[in-house]
């Protein structure tokens, strides 16, 4: 076994050489002030939300978190892509559904540890009643609709842009589109577009 020392030796781990034998003793001065901190260049706050699901429950979450990000003050633009183009095309716009398939969180609000069979949401009308019913808990919410949304959204300046690749896929022409969206861009426009901004993917 290994002898612990009374006085182990420590080394010194600075990262200022020792001074040579033959060098003259530094003369005592001012301590220098440390050097200030950089500071980040102060700029205008920017937020991009992709929405790229076109279902009635995921359409709000692009949208309310867009109106308080434009509340706040921050440049505020939103992209649609593949499903979520739904929500800026103007025969589906209005007609979004929702369904309980492939949600496996679903429950009644006034149950929420009785989860609901996935298989329910495949029979004849169920889709339609599910989605009468969250329509009627938006309405006693007083949430707009979405088509409401988008207009307080462009109204307060918020940028609503459409994907090339999934306006090309569903073979539309921008008579098509929702009046308030400024453009159909690219997948690099959109990488130049959110350029120093926060992206959020819905």
């Amino acid at each position: 076994m290994t002898d612990i020392l009374d006085n182990p030796i420590i080394p010194d781990f600075g990262d200022k050489p020792a001074p040579k034998a033959d060098a003259a003793a530094p003369v005592p001065g001012p301590a220098a002030a440390p050097a200030p901190a950089p500071v980040a260049a102060a700029g205008p706050r920017k937020i991009v939300f992709i929405a790229s699901k076109g279902n009635l429950d995921m359409a709000y979450p692009a949208l309310i978190m867009a109106n308080a990000a434009l509340g706040e003050g921050v440049e505020t633009h939103i992209f649609f892509t593949f499903w979520g183009f739904d929500l800026i095309t103007e025969r589906t716009m209005d007609d979004l559904k929702f369904t309980m398939l492939g949600n496996t969180a679903m429950h009644l609000p006034m149950a929420p540890k009785v989860p609901i069979p996935q298989l329910l949401g495949a029979l004849p009308g169920v889709t339609f009643a599910t989605t009468k019913f969250m329509r009627k808990q938006l309405d006693d919410l007083e949430i707009p609709s979405v088509r409401e949304m988008l207009d307080i959204i462009v109204a307060s300046g918020g940028h609503l842009w459409g994907c090339k690749l999934s306006f090309d896929m569903n073979g539309l022409a921008e008579d098509d589109l929702y009046d308030g969206v400024e453009g159909v861009i690219s997948a690099s426009d959109f990488i130049e577009l959110s350029e120093g901004a926060q992206v959020i993917f819905v």
